[in-house]
């Protein structure tokens, strides 16, 4: 049997020595770019990366949740098919899972050990739970990302059978997924939002968020470091990610690799807006001028 330490990671690496700490970022990067990505997997890991006192046996542990509550779906919903109001019965009544305002201020909101935790996420994280247990009990689940707010969607994306994980499960119609785009972004509600989220998607609006929270604190770019680190590594990101990068570790002072990052990027933008590239080139010197 394999010792552990107090943490529960195993003691003992290769040829008897320490193994060190878990590579969080080695095993995202493998589970993002695998065939069939886990969303809970890559978003405990998010968590793992985001906390250095999590452990292996916390990811586990959170797993063990969502396959407790996944237990706790009457099993006569598979024949019933009335998967929201037993999920809203379960997760929103039974176990309180739910979202306030003041979620939006915390870090915890994104980490999903911590919301499976605390029963409070922002809505991609309360959806996040609401789809994996679903999916665990058989249903036919899917996220939908629509523009400033995350719910759940059941059956056929076109019968629209949704339900707001951020309100306790609250039934939406398609005049409420309307009105909820409209207040988002002023405009109408198009067919191409209703599309069902795919896990890399998901995983990279959730960084986006996390990325989001941590430019209002100037005092936690690292958060946003690693944040943007994390999101490089999936196999569908935003080039200009690079150039974020590059911001931060100036920012932070590591003014060498920043200047060098911009560099690599502006050749990147040569081709597509030689004017932007000159821009960032002016930024690469600058940050190597403070090296003197």
């Amino acid at each position: 049997m394999t010792a552990e330490d107090p943490h529960g990671d195993p003691v003992g690496g290769p040829e008897g020595g320490p193994p060190g700490p878990p590579d969080w970022r080695r095993e995202f990067a493998e589970e993002a770019r695998g065939e069939r990505p886990d969303l809970a997997r890559l978003c405990l890991l998010i968590g793992a990366v985001a906390d250095p006192s999590v452990t292996r046996h916390d990811l586990d542990a959170a797993e063990v949740e969502l396959d407790r509550l996944a237990g706790l779906v009457p099993y006569a919903t598979r024949v019933t098919g009335d998967w929201a109001a037993a999920l809203a019965a379960l997760l929103g009544r039974r176990e309180g899972f739910e979202g306030v305002p003041a979620d939006y201020q915390r870090l915890e909101s994104s980490l999903l050990h911590e919301v499976l935790r605390r029963r409070r996420g922002l809505p991609i994280l309360l959806s996040v739970v609401w789809m994996e247990v679903a999916r665990r009990a058989g249903a036919p689940v899917y996220g939908l990302g629509l523009p400033g707010h995350f719910v759940v969607g059941f059956g056929d994306p076109a019968d629209l059978d949704l339900a707001d994980p951020f309100a306790g499960g609250r039934a939406m119609t398609g005049a409420d997924a309307e009105l909820l785009v409209a207040s988002a972004t002023g405009e109408a509600l198009d067919r191409s939002m209703l599309r069902p989220a795919e896990p890399g998607a998901i995983v990279l609006r959730v960084l986006n968020n996390i990325r989001a929270w941590a430019a209002h604190r100037p005092e936690r770019s690292g958060v946003a470091l690693w944040a943007v680190e994390l999101a490089l590594l999936l196999p569908s990101h935003p080039a200009r990610l690079r150039y974020e990068r590059a911001e931060l570790l100036v920012r932070r002072g590591d003014f060498l690799t920043g200047a060098v990052e911009m560099e690599a990027y502006a050749r990147v933008m040569d081709a597509v807006d030689p004017e932007a590239a000159t821009t960032i080139r002016r930024r690469a010197l600058a940050a190597r001028a403070r090296l003197n």
